[in-house]
Parts: structure tokens; sequence; C-alpha cells
């Protein structure tokens, strides 16, 4: 394949993911929105105002960020995980596989569509939020940056995720039992400052708590870790992950029986 045809099979496949997810968007956009409103109300309002302020700032504006990225980490996750495995599941991924497309191609259009689930569920999140507080950012850039690194990053770990499935069942097992307490214990609703030493250095090997640290930094200007240290971290996940999920597919993990 020259380069033209390449990036139209790269669009065509991400144009798939987009419209597949949109077309349900009652199932895949609005419920997220509704969760999250949950928190603002429960946690923001009601508990946050017995809280008080957390690293100078009101507990609404400290958990806002937190919220965003984990609508962000888990939409990006889940729409790859169960788009693959039901291409998986339907046989139409071995038409995928035949066909000329190199399989980075496959792959980056899986990642992307995941991504575009993600991001727009933090965008819709993010709108939801600004009926509870009023947002500032501090470093815009850095902002967008941690963002599509950290949907790149669940997108990648999603497509593994079905590739390793055998039943639709599996792909949900890594979010219910360690993506969503990952999430939970990433300082999403607190600060790891709070936790005694042991548990602050346990934290520490907690991929979540360095996007959420490192958002967290775009939006109030406040971190719990070193910025420069969480991006590595960040792209370090994404370069080894991406090259993980090529050599799966490229072996037909999971594909070939």
């Amino acid at each position: 394949m020259n380069a033209t045809q390449t990036l139209v099979a790269l669009w065509t496949l991400v144009f798939k993911e987009i419209k597949r997810f949109t077309r349900i968007w009652p199932q895949t956009l609005l419920p997220p929105s509704i969760t999250m409103a949950m928190y603002f109300i429960i946690f923001g309002n009601l508990i946050g105002s017995r809280i008080g302020e957390m690293d100078g700032y009101s507990y609404m504006d400290f958990i806002v960020p937190g919220l965003i990225m984990m609508s962000v980490i888990t939409n990006s996750y889940s729409n790859v995980a169960s788009s693959f495995f039901s291409n998986k599941f339907q046989r139409s991924v071995e038409e995928l596989m035949v066909s000329p497309m190199p399989n980075w191609v496959i792959l980056s259009g899986f990642i992307l569509g995941g991504m575009a689930r993600g991001l727009g569920v933090g965008l819709i999140v993010t709108i939801v939020s600004l009926f509870f507080t009023r947002l500032s950012v501090e470093h815009p850039l850095l902002t967008v940056l941690v963002v599509v690194l950290t949907s790149a990053l669940f997108s990648i770990g999603g497509f593994i995720n079905a590739l390793m499935a055998n039943k639709f069942d599996d792909i949900s097992i890594v979010p219910t039992f360690i993506l969503t307490p990952l999430t939970y214990l990433g300082g999403v609703f607190y600060s790891i400052s709070m936790l005694p030493s042991f548990w602050q250095g346990v934290s520490m090997l907690n991929p979540i708590l360095y996007m959420v640290n490192v958002f967290r930094y775009g939006f109030l200007g406040v971190s719990d870790i070193p910025v420069v240290w969480a991006l590595a971290a960040v792209f370090a996940f994404i370069v080894v992950l991406f090259f993980v999920a090529l050599a799966m597919l490229e072996r037909g993990k999971g594909i070939r029986s």
C-alpha cells in the first residue's frame, strides 16, 4: 500500500469506530455524563462541603480534574476492548487480517477510535462540571497533552485485553478488578500527602496516579509528584504497550487458533 492508500484505510477504520459508538450514544456517551454528575453532587457538594479545602482549593475544584480523567480512562479502554473483541467474536477481524492493511494501521485505527470516545466523554464531563464549579486552566497545552496521551495509553490497554480475551466476560475482568481500583486509588478524591509515608510509597506504583496528578497540575497548578517524571512515565508506557500490542497482533495472538 502507498501512503495515500494507507491514510484512506486508517481514516476508514477510525470513521467506522466513531460511527459505531456515536450510533448508540445513549449507551456510550450519556451514562458516563450522568454518573459523573452524581459524583459532582455527592462528593463535590455534599461531602466536599464538610471536607473544606484540599491543597488550597475547594474540594469540588480539586476532584474535577480527577473525575474528568477517570471518564477518559474508562471510556478509552472499554471502547477498544469491546469493539475489537466483537470483531473477533463475529470473525470479521479475519477480513482485516487478510486485507493489505499493515498491522500497525489496524492497531492505530482502533486506538484512535478509542481515543475519540474517551476524549469525547471527557469533554462532555468537563461541560457538565461547569454547572457545579468554575474551571480555570493554568497550563492549557499540558492539560491537552496529558489527556490525549492518557486516552492513547488506555486505548492500547483495551486492545491488548481484547486480544487476550476468549469470551465476553474476559473483557470485564481487567476493568473491574484492576482498572477501577487503580483509578479510585490514583488520587482522584484525595492528595497522597494525606497518607502515611508507607502508603505514599505504595501509591507511587500506581501509574494512574501520575496521569491524574499531571492533569490536575494543568488545571490547578498543584501536583503530588514531579510533572516531568509523570509525563516520562506515560510516554514510556505508551511506547512499550504499543509495540507489545503490535507484536501480539502480528503473531495472531487470540485470533489464530
